[in-house]
């Protein structure tokens, strides 16, 4: 868990040296405020609607503000016999939900006020991260039980996060000065040591989720190097083969996907399977970015949905290929790939489905509530000190 918060943080230097300057305490914040924010509702309520004692297909619960719960309490593994602490399971998902709420700020960051990203986060968290949580990953839940491979959150965290990301872009607008004006990262070297980070915690998220210390959280780990590696350099290669030079910025961009991509396959493949999976992902994912997101005009600031979206997407339906056996996989020898394929999509199109609308009402009831935008005039300032009243830099 301490890796998975080193994640948190990493993720807030990573977004926060894609913006520009007069942004930079202002982005930082927000992904703190809402991680915060998520760990308190979780132990409040989110733990009971995702894994409570009682529930249907869609929701649980029970165990609110953890009654029930003391330091005697196990929570089952996917071991027969094997239990680990409930508070460390309790903790562990907690994790989840914080990061995944702060993932969707990178499509609307430098523009959105500080209490409408409150009040969105929210109600995001209840009506969209915890229902999709039940259903992927609590017994019980409408995908666990149809047997879904989502290891460590491709639909939960990734797909989630993006769809939500690039509705919530979409009702928002775009930033003043888009594509006009040039808005280049203003520290790709922060960028660079946030992306780090994120790789390491990332292990405590893949590998953690086999939730014992045994030969599936080794595969885990294992296929978090290989598929991210791959990422990395599919992403540079893609960036050649189009007639530019293979950046910095290109090269963390690829770390993510192959992350995202490998997620969901993470206990579920071989290693040689996440490296194709990861290439291949970092490579859509560059499609999507370079290619469609120019075309089409839709502003998703630091490419929510063009990397965690998409990557996820790939990610979570290429799981049930490179799960096979005869690829090298964990399956059984009787596997059957196309009717693992049926489950992996119905689960990613309810995923997308399900966060978009619920984003759309989120994203209203706060615009209900505080208004969604700064004035221009803070915009133009830069939210730093529109928000906040400070300067990331002070000369």
């Amino acid at each position: 868990m301490i890796r998975k918060m080193i994640g948190g943080l990493g993720l807030a230097l990573f977004y926060g040296g894609l913006t520009r300057t007069k942004n930079m305490i202002a982005t930082m914040t927000q992904i703190g405020a809402v991680a915060c924010l998520a760990m308190l509702l979780w132990v409040m309520y989110g733990y009971g609607l995702a894994f409570g004692p009682e529930g249907n297909a869609y929701i649980s619960w029970g165990k609110w503000f953890l009654s029930g719960v003391d330091a005697s309490s196990q929570a089952a593994t996917f071991t027969a016999g094997v239990e680990i602490p409930e508070y460390v399971f309790i903790c562990f998902q907690m994790t989840f939900a914080a990061i995944t709420v702060a993932l969707v700020l990178g499509s609307v960051v430098e523009r959105m006020k500080f209490s409408a990203i409150m009040a969105f986060a929210a109600v995001w968290l209840t009506i969209v991260y915890f229902p999709i949580a039940h259903m992927v990953w609590a017994a019980g839940g409408l995908f666990f039980d149809m047997g879904a491979l989502d290891f460590a959150g491709g639909t939960v965290v990734h797909i989630n996060a993006g769809v939500s990301a690039l509705v919530a872009c979409l009702i928002l607008g775009k930033r003043i000065g888009f594509q006009k004006d040039v808005m280049a990262p203003h520290s790709l070297t922060m960028t660079a040591i946030g992306t780090g980070l994120l790789w390491v915690g990332w292990f405590g998220f893949n590998a953690g989720s086999a939730l014992e210390a045994n030969g599936s959280a080794a595969l885990a780990m294992i296929n978090t190097f290989v598929a991210t590696a791959s990422g990395a350099l599919f992403w540079m290669l893609a960036e050649r083969a189009s007639g530019h030079k293979g950046s910095a910025l290109g090269f963390c961009s690829g770390i993510i996907a192959g992350l995202v991509a490998v997620t969901p396959a993470a206990g579920n493949s071989g290693p040689f399977g996440a490296i194709v999976l990861g290439g291949i992902a970092s490579v859509v994912c560059f499609f999507l970015v370079t290619v469609v997101k120019p075309k089409l005009g839709y502003d998703d600031s630091l490419d929510a949905f063009g990397i965690h979206g998409v990557g996820g997407i790939v990610g979570a339906i290429g799981t049930a290929v490179v799960y096979a056996p005869s690829l090298g996989g964990p399956g059984a020898e009787d596997y059957d790939m196309g009717a693992k394929l049926v489950v992996q999509v119905l689960a990613v199109v309810t995923t997308i489905g399900w966060a978009a609308i619920g984003t759309a009402i989120a994203m209203f009831v706060a615009k209900a509530l505080t208004g969604l935008r700064v004035t221009e005039e803070v915009e133009r300032e830069g939210l730093d000190l529109g928000e906040h009243g400070e300067r990331a830099y002070n000369y």
